[in-house]
């Protein structure tokens, strides 16, 4: 009964009542990311040596998959060449990665490594903790909703959390290991040791997984935008030729300077927005009948 009258008097609440009301939602939220963190912390071991260093590694998935993918494309232009009567090949191990040239590690500060592990415990706090950082404050708005309203909203930590990690999971098994792949195996001449900055290397690694998580949440924003009335399938479609060039710039800011990576993270971008179109096409039908009902009439008519 406390719970229902505190509801009902919402609409009568000063800003700092509302303050107050968000507060505990918000000490629990970040009490949970600071554990999340202190854990991180402890386990560096896991985190620092088996997860973040593993995009440089031969051994990696990815690297793995691009190694034998060079050894396939060999046998192609073997086949190719015996068609015409020639004999073609190509180095096999061209998208393999070299580990010799990866160079060295290391650290130019006397306080990098402290600063990096406290940075890397933060980063894995806020990643893992998302979700239940989204589950309070949807606790703190869910009174002020109506009941439908509630209802279209109970799966947004659900959807976000998915998009986010799914998008992380992109960043850090196809843009990560591209970029490492493509700058190790670089060289400007051979005289040039590498000694790579471990800030360097973290911010690259940490960054783009991350960034790429929010990226994916196009098709939320999407919805979101539809439900407003800011945009539209129409909308959408119109501008989706402005979409690609868009599209293009952004996979070439996250990706390497090299043309196979940038249409590898673009095809699936553009897959997002073709996505976030008929997501957002769903979500007029849905929620708009009446609109969708009348374009249709008026298409009709003319």
């Amino acid at each position: 009964m406390a719970k229902k009258e505190k509801e009902s008097s919402d609409v009568e609440m000063t800003f700092f009542e509302h303050l107050e009301d968000l507060r505990p939602h918000l000490m629990r939220a970040f009490g949970a990311l600071f554990v999340i963190a202190i854990a991180a912390f402890i386990f560096k071991g896991f985190i620092i040596d088996t997860l973040l260093f593993a995009p440089m590694t031969p051994e990696f998935a990815t690297n793995r998959w691009l190694c034998s993918m060079g050894y396939t494309l060999n046998d192609f232009v073997g086949w190719l060449g015996g068609l015409v009567g020639a004999e073609w090949s190509m180095d096999p191990t061209v998208l393999c990665l070299d580990s010799t040239q990866a160079g060295s590690i290391v650290n130019n500060k006397l306080t990098g490594q402290f600063n990096l592990h406290i940075k890397v415990a933060m980063a894995t706090g806020l990643a893992l903790g998302i979700p239940y950082l989204l589950w309070e404050i949807w606790q703190f708005v869910k009174p002020a909703l109506l009941p439908g309203e509630r209802r279209g909203t109970r799966l947004f930590v659900l959807w976000v959390s998915l998009c986010f990690f799914t998008g992380a999971l992109f960043g850090y098994y196809i843009i990560t290991p591209l970029s490492i792949h493509f700058f190790m195996n670089y060289s400007a001449s051979d005289t040039i040791q590498n000694l790579i900055d471990i800030q360097s290397f973290f911010s690259q690694v940490i960054g783009v997984s991350l960034g790429t998580g929010l990226i994916f949440q196009l098709p939320l924003l999407v919805y979101f935008l539809t439900r407003i009335g800011v945009v539209s399938p129409s909308f959408l479609r119109k501008y989706r030729r402005h979409a690609v060039v868009l599209l293009a710039v952004v996979a070439a800011i996250i990706t390497p300077p090299d043309i196979f990576s940038m249409i590898l993270v673009m095809l699936p971008l553009y897959g997002l927005y073709e996505f976030s179109i008929w997501l957002s096409a769903r979500t007029e039908r849905k929620h708009y009948p009446e609109e969708e009902d009348a374009v249709e009439a008026a298409k009709q008519n003319s």
